[in-house]
């Protein structure tokens, strides 16, 4: 199982894509990741599209991400592959439904209904709660960071206090911007 995020240099996940995308807790750094993509983060971007395998998604990301880019100028680069892809979507409730094709949805508790695909590819993106959930499960593999030369001091965290990871850097990768591109596996 792969996570595929971007953060801050202080690990901060929250709200990277734009304004109103995330303001629990009174975050007011929606957007911050906005200026530094590049010919570099795209085309990594683009490799990871590439590769076989689902999705795995929260509820409140799903519906927050495939909204966002079905309702998105086309052509894009993202909205076929969101939309196409098989998409697991962890949820607490058996009143959830799927608003978009290809969408499978766990209901009840992250790590056990995430530990019934546990052998199958899969590629989370966002979707800060269930990360940690099944980071604490020692259920992650891979973890893609895209780390962004700034400091936000609040929001939300990839990582929760106490949750040790031992990793090992596999890929490097710097862009124009400042941005770096850091593949680990746990150890």
């Amino acid at each position: 199982m792969t996570v595929f995020q971007s953060v801050t240099l202080d690990g901060v996940m929250q709200a990277p894509g734009r304004k109103g995308e995330d303001d629990r807790d009174g975050f007011g750094h929606a957007g911050w990741a906005d200026g530094y993509a590049d010919e570099v983060s795209m085309g990594f971007a683009a490799e990871g599209m590439r590769q076989e395998g689902s999705l795995l998604f929260g509820r409140r990301t799903y519906e927050d991400l495939l909204g966002f880019w079905t309702t998105t100028d086309q052509p894009n680069p993202f909205t076929d592959v969101l939309v196409n892809a098989r998409k697991l979507v962890v949820t607490r409730s058996a009143e959830t439904t799927a608003a978009y094709p290809n969408t499978e949805l766990l209901v009840g508790d992250a790590v056990e209904t995430v530990g019934q695909h546990r052998d199958e590819n899969l590629t989370i993106m966002g979707s800060g709660e269930l990360i940690r959930a099944l980071h604490a499960a020692r259920m992650i593999d891979t973890y893609v960071l895209q780390i962004h030369p700034i400091v936000l001091g609040s929001g939300a965290k990839l990582f929760a206090d106490g949750d040790r990871a031992d990793l090992r850097l596999e890929r490097s990768l710097p862009t124009t911007t400042g941005v770096i591109i850091a593949q680990y596996a746990v150890r």
